[in-house]
């Protein structure tokens, strides 16, 4: 649910009118009924849509009024309730009614995400290895951005992140460095959503003018940047030694990461959002904490973490059909099968870099 279907003065007068008139009962008796029409009503609602979830919400303020022991308790239960539908008030960086905060069901609060499955709706397919699943960029853009605003993400791949964006009225501007991987991909996104505002460009974002990128395209700025980099070499994308999942070291790929980080700064809209989604990796009987090292190179930049959040996943690739032996392998050498990677969330702060 992003709020599109929200009843509100606007859109919803009926719904508005009906509260209107239970504000005049003077018993409970008939405050308990009209309370209890309205209920009814919107059981059988068949005009303007509102989503379960909405409705779902709707209904529980509706029952705790009619819930209510006394007259004076259920007005002011319904008082409350027309004032969210009247009211819009938001935090200014989304989309998001706080006097309606009970209706936003999918929008994630807690710290672990724990998803069954990838999410393959509209042009969601799966045929890039390594990119991340939809449900991270859309909870990221949902909470951080408004309508109409842009996000970039330096590390593009196959355009989950322009796809998310997209679907939720943003716009986007990725930059890939496999010229292939853009070419299948824009034809793929421009196919399946046009109309839409977006650029994905063939580039290498260690070295990208981050600034001159957007004015040729007259974007001011962005209002969330979303880096998924390499984990390094888990997966090695190309034999480009500008790739940084070729990097010869872990201290070259952390190089290359803080060059992308230094040349998207600048074009982030001041106090917004940044974040980093990152796993780790095990390799020769070491955990390698890839993410962590990540979020420190980060925090050097003049950017604030805020959260941490760690996304759990059962099945990938790379383990598919071989979790037995993972088991094994773990029991032999003393460690732990991880199954999750992180997601870092920053804000910007200080004065931008020279």
């Amino acid at each position: 649910m992003n709020g599109s279907h929200i009843p509100s003065a606007t859109r919803n007068q009926q719904l508005v009118t009906l509260i209107q008139d239970v504000l005049e009962c003077k018993d409970i008796g008939s405050f308990r009924k009209k309370v209890e029409d309205i209920m009814k009503y919107y059981d059988n609602y068949s005009g303007e849509k509102i989503s379960f979830n909405d409705y779902r919400s709707l209904r529980e303020d509706l029952r705790q009024a009619y819930d209510s022991r006394t007259l004076e308790r259920g007005l002011y239960y319904i008082r409350r309730l027309k004032k969210s539908l009247e009211e819009w008030r938001d935090n200014g960086i989304n989309d998001i009614n706080l006097n309606r905060w009970k209706d936003y069901d999918d929008i994630i609060t807690d710290s672990l995400w724990n998803f069954r499955r990838r999410d393959s709706s509209g042009s969601h397919l799966a045929w890039y290895w390594g990119n991340f699943i939809p449900q991270i960029p859309r909870q990221l853009i949902l909470r951080y951005t408004k309508k109409g605003d842009w996000v970039l993400d330096p590390f593009a791949g196959s355009g989950t992140t322009i796809i998310e964006s997209l679907r939720l009225g943003r716009k986007c501007l990725g930059v890939e460095l496999n010229e292939d991987t853009v070419r299948k991909a824009r034809g793929m996104i421009g196919n399946a959503l046009e109309g839409t505002e977006w650029y994905l460009i063939s580039g290498d974002s260690t070295s990208m003018d981050f600034k001159k990128l957007l004015e040729e395209r007259k974007i001011q700025d962005v209002s969330l940047i979303i880096l998924h980099p390499p984990y390094h070499d888990i997966i090695k994308f190309s034999n480009d030694p500008r790739d940084l999942s070729a990097a010869k070291s872990l201290k070259e790929f952390i190089l290359g990461f803080s060059k992308v980080l230094s040349n998207v700064r600048p074009v982030l809209r001041k106090e917004r959002y940044l974040a980093v989604v990152a796993g780790d990796k095990y390799s020769k009987g070491e955990w390698i904490p890839i993410g962590f090292k990540l979020m420190e190179e980060t925090a050097k930049h003049g950017f604030k973490l805020v959260s941490i959040v760690v996304k759990n996943y059962e099945d990938t690739r790379a383990k598919r059909g071989q979790l037995e032996l993972w088991r094994y392998r773990a029991l032999l050498g003393g460690f732990y099968v991880f199954k999750h990677e992180y997601i870092f969330i920053f804000k910007k702060s200080g004065a931008d870099r020279v």
